[in-house]
């Protein structure tokens, strides 16, 4: 792929310079057929060779109906860093970034480098545009932030928001699994718990009993729960990107929720058998 641009494009961006050098104002001005490329393009193509002063065609360029470039070929001046060019999730492409001035095709943009709240400048930027050519048409505008969140995160989003309600509501259906269980197991063994406090146990043994019953539901779950995670790797792969869906941090920080949730749906169970009368529990024998 390929970017017109200005001398100017690179300090804007903060495009770090790897080899050679960027555009000067003057090539720019006398569009002259010399290019910046990225560091994908020169391992791809050039491989362990040295790119500066080697040229590069831009077959496009003579094929445009409008603004066609004869004989496009560009000299390699630059080699930058590389960036995101072709969205958030793939990796970057071969790139070659050539002066404006070559073509007048499709449409120009402006980016503007602000010191404050880029949206406060934005009339002030119409207004220097049309101060200059009042017959421009001016679309689109706004801060690369708006840009980014229309054109790149919502659909990232959406997909966040869909899968977080889904394990809400699955965070949920555990607390509620696991506390009906342990609620059912105590009033089940209310005997059981008096007879123990009746020879010697403590309130915090009994606590210790009921949790250690739900952290055993909980294992079970997160265990059952981790198969089937690792079993569906490539459906969770192609929802992410830049982590492993394999990253030990995330799962860790999964099963802590688990567990948390495991603890706390719990409690009110292991309370209600703190409480526990033994004479009232050895009484129904």
């Amino acid at each position: 792929m390929f970017q017109r641009v200005s001398e100017g494009y690179f300090p804007t961006l903060g495009l770090r310079l790897i080899r050679g050098r960027l555009l000067s104002e003057a090539e720019v001005n006398d569009a002259r057929k010399v290019a910046v490329v990225n560091q994908t393009l020169v391992s791809r193509y050039f491989g362990p060779e040295d790119p500066l002063g080697r040229r590069i065609k831009l077959t496009l360029l003579e094929t445009l109906p409008n603004g066609k470039v004869e004989d496009p070929v560009f000299e390699i001046v630059g080699v930058v860093s590389d960036v995101k060019n072709r969205g958030i999730q793939d990796p970057p492409m071969p790139e070659v970034l050539v002066p404006y001035t070559v073509s007048g095709m499709a449409e120009r943009g402006i980016l503007v480098r602000t010191r404050n709240a880029p949206e406060a400048l934005l009339n002030s930027v119409r207004r220097e545009i049309w101060a200059v050519d009042s017959n421009v048409a001016l679309t689109n505008t706004g801060t690369l932030n708006e840009f980014l969140k229309q054109f790149s995160y919502a659909a990232p989003r959406f997909s966040l928001t869909l899968l977080g309600i889904f394990a809400s509501v699955g965070l949920i259906l555990v607390a509620i699994g696991v506390y009906s269980v342990i609620a059912y197991t105590v009033s089940r063994q209310t005997h059981e718990i008096g007879i123990r406090i009746a020879l010697g146990a403590s309130r915090a043994d009994v606590l210790r009993m009921v949790v250690r019953m739900g952290l055993r539901l909980v294992a079970i779950g997160v265990a059952i729960g981790l198969a089937g995670s690792f079993g569906v790797t490539r459906l969770i792969a192609s929802q992410i990107w830049g982590i492993s869906p394999h990253d030990p941090t995330t799962i860790a920080g999964v099963i802590a929720v688990i567990a948390l949730a495991g603890v706390s749906a719990c409690y009110v169970p292991a309370r209600k058998a703190m409480k526990v009368d033994p004479i009232i529990a050895l009484r129904y024998e």
